[in-house]
């Protein structure tokens, strides 16, 4: 890829952002290496590589490689027998907690769960536990050894703080007793790495020893006591025991670390390897990307894209085509409205993905492998090499015709400005004309009107402009497919107030043609606006519609539940109450037959036939079905006001009362979208908290229904629902929390494999009243719980 786009297009700014996401010095320099693949292979293996490391974040939160040092050096030594020092231990050691702690990071909680392609870089890890306990036992700091590193270090240590408290009693006996007269202070001091004692100049030879130092004013002398030199004697040479100890001690480490040099090595690649795959994860998460699906068709489709440079609440999301009916994008339309931006947008994150950089965009977006990305954007004018404005643009044109290809994809700003209109434009079609007919998949920006009727009369061009609020003076930074944009040069002008009477003048300089031209611009432009508000209104109802029809199935089937639960209740009882009857029967009869045998009375056998009777009529009774009898509305026209709540008793569904009744008893009732015709009979007033307070927005009737604001929750649990459930009920939950005023919820639906969080991120993409969403911080929730804040 060459390397006047990468920097046109600001890829490097990119890989600054990456490189900040990295922990260790080793993942920030392969961060600073990453340059845009051709290979498709390559190319959906770092895309998987990186959404895998997503997944893996957003289930166990990031994982640091802050303690991979760069030991690259020291591996070498450690080839060649070198011992290593303390530093470079640590280092070591270092590494291999990092290894433990990745390691512990990739084991699963669920060994049922499918792995994912960092498994196989996980399973190299080796964290070599041994090693680094015994390191760290043995060396503390880089400037301290643990006196127990080894049985000679440690009774060489005590020897010589055996020989330390004997120096230090002789001499406190000397400072403390009769030799305190002759020192300049009561102190111990050392002196070329000697214990001493400070002697008054005058007093130096009532001191007997050696003199080590002498006071800048000559007025002391450090003297060592003739009594303590045998033991600073053997105390240097302890010094030098132990010295030999801890070379002993570094090289048996060493030794052990040699040992393992192949699983350094390997540890060393691997957690650098992962650092800059979770590097890129991060970055996608911090811009909220996604994974682009790649082709080599040369189709390009791009949904609510943002430009990852621009603050992502302030950017405006746009959707590019390009490849698929069309392979040359014509945008028009004002300045500042968001031209420039589109094309950058467009190249970079083609640049980001062959990367292997998830993109800002929704997910499904497609991308096309290209091997050069060819951009002339901004002016490059260069006073030491004489280019004007026009010729550097010119200069870049001719190196891109002389090398792009049908695997090329080329942007131009501009095309064709800083010269004579009528040339430039002229010379613009030609240039793209070129490239149209080699299947150059291209973008370009210009005002000029002669290439909008190029776009629209070349069969695989299409036109775009970038649509602009006259009413406001401000650029709406949407880019519009297939319709052509206006300047607007006039309204800008006379809403910043130029006179009308310049402005009458100047339009008698456009000739008819291009007046009629501009006229059908402008009616496209409002049939487009019309249309867009309908269908934004249309797919408003149908949500609505769809919400309620399947609110009615879902209680269809409680119904239906509840019907064959009453049903096999009815059946069992039924049963019970036969199988009591026939065994009061069978008792009877034998009463009967006994009395065939018996002599029983006439008033004996009457009695006991009455208890049959009513036996067997209790039993029918309790067999019979109740049918619950039909309500009956009473009410009449005077009982209606409008903005009644009331329930519609034949549909079972609640509503508003939005007429007045006729002479024959109907009137219409608003339900939710639908507005009925229905009978006073039919109707049930029901009772619901209402406001009729100045300070809120009145209804027809004066009244506002506050049947929900008062008894909403702010958190609301998905755990153990199905994607389908849980949206359905986050559905009703959300639009009552919104009517509530809340300013923001909490949604739990906890962690596991990630698809039920996924479902909900989606559903709430769609939500045009949602503000913003994002993960709880750590200690609320973390990744199991989502945060959502509504619109003002």
């Amino acid at each position: 890829m060459n390397q006047k786009a990468l920097k046109t297009l600001e890829y490097d700014k990119i890989v600054t952002q990456l490189e900040a996401c990295a922990t260790s010095s080793l993942g920030k320099e392969m961060c600073r290496r990453l340059t845009p693949l051709s290979d498709l292979v390559q190319i959906e293996t770092l895309q998987q590589e990186t959404a895998d490391a997503l997944s893996r974040i957003y289930q166990k939160g990031s994982l640091s490689f802050g303690g991979l040092k760069d030991i690259r050096g020291s591996l070498k030594r450690l080839e060649i027998g070198s011992t290593l020092g303390t530093g470079e231990l640590l280092a070591v050691c270092s590494l291999l907690e990092t290894a433990n702690k990745a390691k512990a990071y990739s084991r699963r909680e669920n060994e049922e769960q499918e792995g994912d392609c960092l498994d196989a870089l996980f399973d190299v890890i080796q964290p070599l536990t041994p090693l680094a306990l015994e390191i760290r036992r043995c060396i503390l700091s880089e400037e301290e050894i643990a006196d127990d590193a080894s049985p000679g270090l440690k009774q060489v240590r005590r020897a010589m703080k055996n020989t330390n408290d004997k120096i230090h009693s002789q001499l406190s006996s000397y400072v403390s007793g009769g030799g305190r007269t002759y020192l300049q202070d009561a102190v111990i001091t050392m002196r070329n790495g000697r214990y001493c004692i400070p002697v008054k100049a005058e007093y130096k030879s009532q001191v007997p020893g050696m003199v080590h130092d002498q006071s800048s004013t000559g007025s002391t002398f450090f003297v060592e006591p003739m009594a303590v030199v045998k033991l600073n004697n053997d105390l240097r040479e302890l010094e030098i025991k132990e010295q030999a100890e801890i070379e002993i001690v570094l090289s048996d480490l060493s030794q052990a670390a040699a040992e393992q040099l192949e699983f350094l090595e390997d540890n060393l690649k691997v957690l650098a390897q992962l650092d800059f795959i979770f590097a890129r994860a991060l970055l996608a998460k911090n811009q909220n990307a996604t994974e682009p699906i790649f082709n080599t068709e040369g189709i390009i489709e791009l949904k609510k894209a943002r430009h990852p440079l621009i603050d992502k609440h302030r950017v405006v999301p746009i959707d590019v085509r390009l490849g698929d009916t069309f392979d040359l994008l014509v945008i028009t339309g004002p300045n500042t409205g968001g031209k420039t931006v589109s094309l950058k947008t467009v190249g970079l994150l083609t640049l980001m993905g062959q990367s292997g950089l998830h993109i800002p965009a929704f997910d499904h977006s497609r991308l096309s492998v290209f091997r050069e990305v060819y951009a002339d954007i901004g002016d490059e004018q260069s006073i030491e090499q004489s280019l004007s404005t026009f010729s550097s643009h010119m200069t870049n044109v001719v190196r891109f015709l002389e090398k792009a290809d049908q695997h090329s994809l080329v942007l131009f700003d501009e095309l064709g400005a800083g010269t004579d209109p009528t040339e430039g434009a002229a010379l613009a079609i030609a240039i793209l004309s070129h490239l149209h007919e080699q299947g150059i998949r291209t973008m370009a920006t210009t005002h000029y009107s002669e290439l909008k009727v190029y776009a629209l009369s070349t069969e695989g061009v299409e036109n775009g402009s970038c649509e602009f609020d006259v009413e406001t003076l401000r650029p709406t930074y949407r880019l519009l497919i297939g319709i052509p944009g206006k300047s607007n040069a006039f309204a800008i002008s006379g809403k910043l107030g130029l006179p009308s009477y310049i402005i009458d003048k100047a339009k008698e300089q456009i000739s008819k043609e291009d007046e009629s031209f501009e006229d059908v611009l402008s009616t496209l432009e409002d049939s487009r606006r019309t249309i867009e508000s309908e269908q934004a209104q249309i797919a408003a109802y149908k949500e609505e519609v769809a919400q309620l029809k399947a609110r009615l199935e879902e209680k269809q089937d409680k119904l239906d539940q509840q019907k064959e639960r009453i049903l096999q209740n009815a059946n069992e009882e039924a049963h019970r109450i036969l199988r009591e009857a026939k065994e009061y029967a069978d008792q009877t009869m034998k009463i009967f037959n006994k009395a065939g045998s018996e002599t029983l009375s006439a008033k004996d056998l009457e009695k006991r036939r009455s208890e049959l009777r009513q036996k067997m009529d209790h039993a029918g009774k309790k067999m019979a079905l109740k049918t619950p009898e039909k309500k009956k509305s009473t009410l009449t026209a005077k009982d209606i006001s409008l903005g009644d709540a009331v329930k519609v008793l034949s549909l079972n569904v609640k509503g508003t009362v939005s007429s007045k009744p006729d002479a024959k008893g109907m009137l219409f009732v608003q339900m939710g979208i639908l507005r009925s015709k229905v009978h006073l009979s039919d109707l049930q007033l029901i009772d619901e908290p209402v406001i009729t307070g100045p300070s809120l927005q009145r209804t027809g009737a004066g009244k506002i229904k506050m049947n929900k604001s008062s008894s909403i929750r702010t958190e609301i649990n998905l755990l153990g629902k199905t994607v389908d459930e849980a949206v359905a009920e986050l559905d009703k939950y959300l639009d009552d929390a919104y009517l509530a005023h809340l300013s923001s919820v909490r949604v739990v639906h906890g962690k596991g494999t990630g698809a039920l969080r996924k479902g909900v991120h989606n559903y709430l993409k769609r939500l045009k009243y949602v503000q913003d969403f994002h993960l709880a911080e750590f200690g609320e929730g973390d990744a199991g719980v989502t945060i959502v804040e509504f619109k003002k």
